[in-house]
């Protein structure tokens, strides 16, 4: 069974990710940091992103990423150009994964764009972390020394909250640390109770 997580910048996904990663029985995949070691390790991607953006965009063997960014952030062209070079080889290293783990009880995929990215309809159930615009704005804030408007600006990139919580399973809101370990682990016995019926 492989269950889908994701939430807004802010949000705290990271969080939640890290507290299903506690149990022996799941295996998570952070798709973000998983895409970012591909793009030094992968061949393929190297020689798609260098002939689409520049000799430029890897230094020394390695992503050029303030270069890569400047590029795609306000260009939604270039960022699908971008995506649509990384995403299909990080779905392969994915499938790997599941493999791999095959005896779990189930696989947890974490993506802060797992709509954006349409990817939705591969997963059995998707939980989406919840937390206020107000709310991740000063958390981002205290974490990313960034600017209010650069900010709102990553969080309009995204999918709205209702349109996403809609599409949701489960909904796991991050306001405290003793909450969302509740909620973890009451969403943890469901899934793993579910697991049987996929048998």
């Amino acid at each position: 069974m492989v269950v889908g997580l994701t939430g807004g910048i802010g949000s705290g996904k990271s969080t939640v990710a890290k507290l299903f990663k506690n149990f022996d029985t799941v295996a998570v995949y952070i798709a973000d940091v998983e895409a970012k070691k591909l793009m030094n390790s992968s061949d393929e991607i190297r020689t798609k992103l260098t002939e689409a953006f520049g000799e430029e965009t890897y230094i020394e063997n390695q992503l050029n990423r303030p270069y890569l960014a400047s590029i795609v952030f306000n260009n939604k062209e270039k960022l699908n150009v971008l995506n649509s070079i990384v995403h299909p080889e990080v779905n392969k290293h994915f499938e790997a994964f599941i493999q791999e783990n095959a005896h779990k009880a189930y696989i947890l995929y974490e993506s802060a764009i797992l709509f954006e990215s349409n990817n939705q309809h591969q997963f059995d159930f998707i939980i989406s972390v919840f937390v206020a615009v107000e709310e991740r704005v000063i958390r981002v804030l205290k974490r990313d020394h960034s600017t209010k408007q650069a900010i709102l600006d990553r969080i309009n990139n995204q999918w709205k909250e209702d349109k996403k919580l809609l599409l949701s399973n489960y909904i796991i809101e991050n306001h405290t640390l003793k909450e969302t370990e509740a909620a973890v682990k009451r969403i943890h016995n469901i899934l793993t109770q579910k697991v049987v019926t996929f048998l």
